[in-house]
């Protein structure tokens, strides 16, 4: 199996890093973390506040700032948000530190999966849909890039994925 004292999750929105990352945190004995709520404890606030409050971009750079320090952190299964490929220097922390694995789910199955979530910043304003479905040509081929190893997600239970991409590994090895 691959060095997997750090493992990170990347992909879009609705893909279950969350989710799929704390069963696999626990299969492989690791801590799991996620870049999100660190940035809301850092912060005190939703991540809805801050991008109302700082926009996008005032994320992004709170983003950076704790994707450079995560990404060194031992022993974890990290989960990012689904935006955190945009910055180059994501990328490099990412692809550059620890193993990272695409959890690639449809289009579809995204707008099912965050159809009543309010807490998704991006999806606010306009068709969810429309939203997804740029945010997926813009981005997709960026997780791709990183990705050590993808996994689609849209057909099994977070603890099934989970599941599989620990037997997937073991494989790799």
């Amino acid at each position: 199996m691959p060095a997997l004292h750090r493992v990170f999750l990347v992909g879009p929105m609705g893909a279950g890093k969350t989710t799929i990352g704390k069963y696999l945190a626990q299969h492989l004995k690791l801590r799991f973390v996620d870049t999100d709520t660190e940035i809301e404890a850092r912060t005190g606030a939703d991540i809805p506040w801050i991008f109302d409050v700082e926009g996008e971009e005032g994320f992004r750079v709170r983003e950076q700032q704790v994707v450079e320090e995560m990404t060194l952190w031992d022993g974890v299964v990290l989960a990012t948000g689904g935006g955190v490929i945009l910055r180059p220097e994501n990328r490099r922390a990412l692809a550059g530190r620890g193993y990272v694995v695409y959890l690639y789910a449809t289009v579809d199955e995204q707008v099912r999966r965050t159809r009543r979530d309010r807490r998704r910043p991006l999806l606010q304003n306009g068709d969810p849909e429309q939203i997804l479905r740029d945010l997926m040509t813009e981005r997709d081929p960026l997780y791709r890039e990183i990705a050590d190893h993808i996994i689609e997600t849209d057909t099994c239970s977070p603890r099934t994925v989970a599941q599989r991409l620990v037997r997937e590994l073991l494989e790799e090895s």
